[in-house]
């Protein structure tokens, strides 16, 4: 599948991984090679769990600069590489604590609810966090009086509004790439694929969403091209989730429902910039130890719920 340069530098990952006592996490947005040296693919849920319980000395985060984040609050003792120490997430970018504080004054005694996607210093500031697999169960957890600030991605929070029937203030943000899936996208892959079900992800805009026969996290998404009996799928999330698909059903049609569905910042990460942050044990994450005890607060809420 991989040329030889590509698999001689995967076979040597794997041995530096050993060497290290080392574990390689990797977001199912990741490049194919990067995929296949992790030890662990999948969301950020799955990611977090996993951080927050390895015995690994060192965790490699091929994914982009909040998960490592994650990773780093939630096993503080050990050592934290993001490969690409530019992968951002423009979501992440729309919110600041500062800006949070004052969204809170305006609602004094409102439940902050922040979904994973942001940075220490924001789910500092937070209750609670969700990822897109649990959004729904981590809203329903609150008592229903309870007024709740959703941030920062408003198409997941309008999703988990209609999906709970509660009112949620929406932080506005979102993130670019499922943003640029338009329902023209879905139409266009509806007619090229008409026994097809569309399957999207909760941060897609929702008028995308009102299309959808299913809407799931990337391992959702998954699990259900797995186990649905239909053969035929228009896959509406990023690109780098085709792999898995490919490999955990392989007799299966899946069908990316647009090009444009790619984002640049997850594909930072080069199998290439893994081995390097493997060798030099560089770039290391650190997270201010008060930011990291109260973001850890809300993490562990999260986790929690499950």
């Amino acid at each position: 599948m991989f040329d030889e340069k590509t698999q001689k530098i995967m076979d040597e990952v794997v041995r530096l991984k050993k060497e290290k006592n080392a574990i390689i996490l990797a977001h199912l947005y990741q490049r194919p090679e990067v995929q296949e040296v992790a030890d662990y693919v999948g969301d950020s849920l799955g990611l977090a769990r996993t951080a927050a319980n390895t015995d690994a000395e060192v965790i490699v985060f091929a994914g982009v600069h909040f998960m490592a984040e994650s990773a780093k609050i939630l096993s503080p003792d050990k050592i934290v590489l993001l490969p690409e120490i530019e992968a951002g997430c423009p979501l992440a970018d729309t919110i600041t604590a500062e800006s949070l504080r004052k969204k809170k004054a305006e609602h004094p005694g409102a439940i902050v609810v922040t979904y994973v996607n942001s940075s220490a210093e924001v789910k500092a500031e937070s209750d609670i966090i969700c990822t897109s697999a649990n959004a729904v169960k981590v809203i329903e957890s609150i008592p229903p009086e309870r007024e709740i600030i959703f941030t920062p991605d408003r198409n997941l929070g309008d999703y988990v509004a209609k999906k709970t029937g509660r009112k949620l203030i929406l932080w506005d943000g979102y993130c670019n790439t499922h943003q640029r899936l338009t329902p023209d996208d879905i139409r266009q892959a509806k007619a090229e694929h008409p026994n097809a079900k569309v399957l999207v992800h909760p941060e897609c805009r929702p008028e995308v969403v009102a299309l959808a026969d299913g809407v799931f996290s990337t391992t959702g998404i998954i699990n259900y091209v797995v186990n649905d009996p239909g053969d035929e799928f228009i896959i509406g999330t990023e690109a780098g989730i085709m792999h898995q698909l490919t490999k955990k059903a392989p007799h299966k049609k899946c069908y990316l429902a647009s090009k444009k569905l790619i984002c640049p910042n997850m594909k930072l990460t080069t199998i290439e910039k893994v081995k390097l942050a493997l060798e030099t044990l560089e770039p290391q994450i650190e997270v201010d130890p008060e930011i990291a005890k109260k973001a850890l607060q809300a993490l562990e809420r999260m986790l929690a719920i499950g």
